[in-house]
């Protein structure tokens, strides 16, 4: 069985890298945009970058609290999954189509327009993995506050507690 104390080092692991790879993405893409032209996928992945940074900060207490935040958390995961899904379609057309030195950004080694695509995949990755890590948290934190019920074996003969003792 799946348990929150499972749940819980799993996902900071994932979201930490989540993050990370988001912050990486940012720093990367600024450089591309300080350095050469700037087209509408850089734009597009330097934004989502930007505020997937803002919003998965929130992310980092959704395992220590209560079930409305993780609900809350598990809408950003899915809305930036296909944000970032989109950025990394953006990235794999413009860095792996034909000559990638002179794809957009012109100029720029294809190394570092590919460890651009690899961190954007990662953080497209993480975020999925964390919409299943966060509904697997929210499944067994239902389970471990479910009510206890004890099971009821009716009278002490077996029957219904109200019904007339059985002579032998």
């Amino acid at each position: 069985m799946f348990s929150s104390t499972v749940a819980r080092p799993l996902q900071l692991a994932a979201r930490f890298m989540q993050w990370a790879s988001a912050v990486i993405v940012m720093g990367i893409t600024s450089y591309f945009i300080h350095k050469g032209p700037r087209g509408q996928h850089i734009i597009y992945q330097e934004v989502i970058a930007v505020i997937s940074v803002v919003f998965f900060l929130p992310a980092f207490v959704s395992p220590f609290m209560p079930q409305a935040l993780s609900k809350f958390v598990l809408g950003i995961d899915l809305v930036f999954s296909y944000l970032w899904l989109t950025s990394f379609i953006f990235a794999a057309q413009d860095y792996n189509w034909h000559n990638c030195f002179f794809d957009s950004p012109a100029g720029i080694s294809c190394s570092k327009k590919k460890a651009n695509e690899a961190f954007i995949f990662l953080a497209f990755i993480f975020t999925f993995f964390s919409i299943f890590l966060e509904v697997a948290a929210l499944w067994a934190s239902r389970r471990e506050n479910a009510p206890v019920r004890e099971k009821s074996t009716g009278g002490a003969h077996g029957g219904p507690a109200d019904a007339p003792v059985a002579t032998a």
